[in-house]
C-alpha cells in the first residue's frame, strides 16, 4: 500500500487584543496570536503536514504573509483549499495526530470542539483526527508564556476512484 507521511510545526508570540484561535475554535485568554492570518497554529501545523506529505511546500508558498488577500484570513478556509489539493494529487487523509504546546489557557475542555471542527473542514470522522495539549513546563518562550506552537503528522492514503 502506498502511504505518505507529513509533519508540521508552527509558533506565533501571543499578544494582547488579538482573538486566541486553534483549531478553529475561538478560546477565552486575554492573550491571543500575533499573525498575518488568524495566526491559529494548530490549523497551520496540520496544513504543513498534509502538504509535506506530498512534497507540495508549505503554507506560506500558497498563502504567503506578503500578500495583503491573506491579512486576517480564516485558516479553517485555507484548511479547505490544502484539502481540495491533496484530493485533486489522488489523496485522503488516513489521519491526524497534532499537540498544541502552551501553558495557559489549559485546553483539555476545548480538544474536542477543535477535533469535531476539524474534522468537518476536512470531511473525515473526528476518529481520524488526534488534538492533544501540553504545556513546555515552564521552559523557553512557551513556558514563558510568551508564545504557542503546535505539532502534526499527517498520513496520506491514496483515493479510490
Amino acid at each position: 500500500m502506498n502511504l505518505r507521511i507529513g509533519n508540521g510545526y508552527d509558533i506565533h508570540r501571543l499578544v494582547s487584543d488579538r482573538p486566541l484561535i486553534l483549531g478553529g475554535i475561538q478560546i477565552p485568554h486575554d492573550l491571543g496570536l500575533l499573525g498575518h492570518s488568524d495566526a491559529d497554529v494548530l490549523t497551520h501545523a496540520i496544513m504543513d503536514a498534509m502538504l509535506g506529505a506530498l512534497s507540495l511546500g508549505d503554507i506560506g508558498h500558497y498563502f504567503p504573509p506578503s500578500d495583503p488577500q491573506w491579512a486576517g484570513a480564516d485558516s479553517l478556509k485555507l484548511l479547505a483549499q490544502v484539502n481540495a489539493l491533496i484530493q485533486s494529487k489522488g489523496w485522503k487523509i488516513g489521519n491526524l495526530d497534532s499537540v498544541v504546546v502552551a501553558e495557559r489557557p489549559k485546553l483539555k475542555p476545548h480538544l474536542p470542539a477543535m477535533r469535531d471542527r476539524l474534522a468537518s473542514i476536512l470531511q473525515i470522522v473526528p476518529d481520524q483526527i488526534s488534538v492533544k495539549a501540553t504545556t513546555n513546563e515552564k521552559l523557553g518562550p512557551i513556558g514563558r508564556e510568551e508564545g504557542i506552537a503546535a505539532y502534526a503528522v499527517a498520513l496520506l492514503l491514496p483515493r479510490e476512484g
